[in-house]
């Protein structure tokens, strides 16, 4: 039978056995549980804004002349249309309602470890009205900058918070998250992980330590602690905008008020959306899925193996491997993946790439003998805070889905232009995924269960 799954820039059509069973397909059900698109999207925002949960409106939280930030998610975040904009308007429209003029009011790329943007990029998301209007005052966060950093403290499990200096110094802090992927994103993530450093970063971002769980996300019950200490010591609460797509452009549920409610009506969505993935059916000798030639780190980039084979195929990919295969399983990936590296933008994932891999594949050894050396490299860090690099630790961090193969027996790339990219991790290269079945066959036997995930273009 035939299946189309992803392959770089397009996808292919794959022929499997006949005992092999297809996950997704032609009906758009298949592809995803999907919101309804809301009909009118400022609408939507401004109805939000209007009932915050848990919170007074903004306006009744700050006094005439405070000093407002507002914070945003980063263009790593696939939200292409305009909810960015359109709440950050409407806030500022409430703002000076309240006696606060625009001129008080800072906008912040919550950016993290991830590169700084330009003003090119930073319009695409905001508008170029905005971009135009704000200009010094709107910056992107950087995690190397003692003078713009405050030091809050450690919760009682002992996790350092530290966050950008405004969070702690302006009278509101207003957090506009753009999307919520599965459980990952959202609440408390947005503050103490966009707007801090490796110092608070570093007690989530572990190989076991990061989640996309609905239910019972390990990763947020760390940021919750830090989300309270935050607000302890700060002295008042953060506001939040939390929103849930329907597509990538527009918008199918959006909440404002407190972290803990608008990120509680997020989980209760996704919740009902998402069926736990472990209670699909018998998991299979063999897992086969494409490789898109996009990542969320490469958004106005180029991307590179690291991104495409661990980063991707492991990581945001990997989920598959642990739901869909057997302990042992052979995993197939289809990718061209082009040896091929942005450097101005890579610089630290090349390295790591060329120096730390051919030493070990264990994500565990690689943070212990490497995370402090990269969390602190000079160069790479110089080229963070003044250029368009991402932080050097990043690239350690992309190194973590390699934990999938504690699970998986191997892993087989599919269409390498390249052969020698892949079998720099240790995977073996086929020309087709059909080889690359054949092989599978080969190591579990020519009756060996066979899962493959329907892919489509544009997902």
């Amino acid at each position: 039978m035939e299946a189309q799954i992803l392959f770089g820039d397009s996808a292919v059509n794959v022929s499997l056995p006949d005992r092999a069973r297809i996950v997704g397909g032609g009906d758009g059900a298949s592809r995803g549980p999907r919101l309804e698109p809301v009909a009118d999207q400022e609408a939507a925002v401004r109805r939000a804004l209007s009932r915050p949960l848990g919170m007074p409106r903004i306006g009744e939280l700050v006094r005439p002349g405070a000093s407002v930030l507002i914070a945003f998610d980063d263009p790593t975040v696939p939200s292409f249309g305009p909810v960015r904009r359109l709440a950050i308007e409407a806030i500022l429209e409430e703002l000076a309602g309240a006696g606060v003029p625009e001129e008080n009011v800072s906008l912040v790329c919550a950016n993290a470890l991830h590169r700084k943007w330009t003003e090119t990029e930073l319009a695409s998301i905001l508008g170029p009205d905005l971009v135009r209007r704000f200009g010094v005052r709107l910056t992107c966060h950087d995690a190397e900058d003692a003078d713009n950093l405050t030091y809050l403290g450690t919760t009682p499990s002992g996790y350092d918070v530290e966050v950008h200096r405004k969070v702690a110094d302006s009278d509101l802090t207003i957090y506009v998250n753009a999307a919520c992927h599965l459980g990952f994103s959202g609440g408390w993530k947005s503050v103490c992980v966009g707007l801090s450093t490796w110092r608070s970063i570093r007690w989530t971002h572990t190989p076991d330590g990061m989640s996309m769980s609905v239910r019972e996300n390990r990763m947020h019950n760390v940021l919750d602690e830090m989300g309270r200490l935050l607000e302890a010591r700060v002295g008042r609460p953060v506001f939040k905008v939390e929103t849930v797509l329907a597509n990538p452009t527009t918008i199918g549920r959006i909440w404002a008020g407190s972290v803990a409610e608008t990120r509680a009506a997020v989980v209760d969505v996704q919740t009902s959306m998402h069926k736990p993935r472990r209670s699909e059916a018998e998991p299979a000798d063999v897992v086969i899925y494409g490789v898109p030639a996009w990542s969320p780190y490469a958004t106005f980039a180029g991307m590179n193996p690291l991104l495409t084979l661990v980063s991707s195929g492991l990581g945001y990919l990997g989920g598959y491997i642990e739901a869909l295969g057997k302990p042992g399983c052979s995993v197939i990936m289809a990718s061209p993946c082009p040896d091929e590296w942005d450097l101005e933008h890579h610089p630290a994932h090349a390295e790591v790439w060329e120096r730390v891999l051919p030493q070990t594949l264990d994500p565990y050894e690689i943070s212990d003998r490497f995370g402090d050396e990269y969390a602190g490299h000079a160069g790479f860090i110089e080229r963070y805070r003044f250029g368009v690099a991402y932080h050097p630790v990043h690239a350690i961090l992309a190194t973590h889905p390699l934990k999938r193969l504690k699970h998986a027996g191997r892993v087989l790339v599919a269409g390498a232009a390249d052969p020698a990219v892949p079998r720099h991790l240790g995977f073996i290269p086929t020309a087709t995924v059909e080889e690359a079945i054949a092989e599978a066959e080969r190591i579990h036997g020519r009756d060996c269960s066979i899962v493959c995930i329907q892919q489509f273009p544009g997902w």
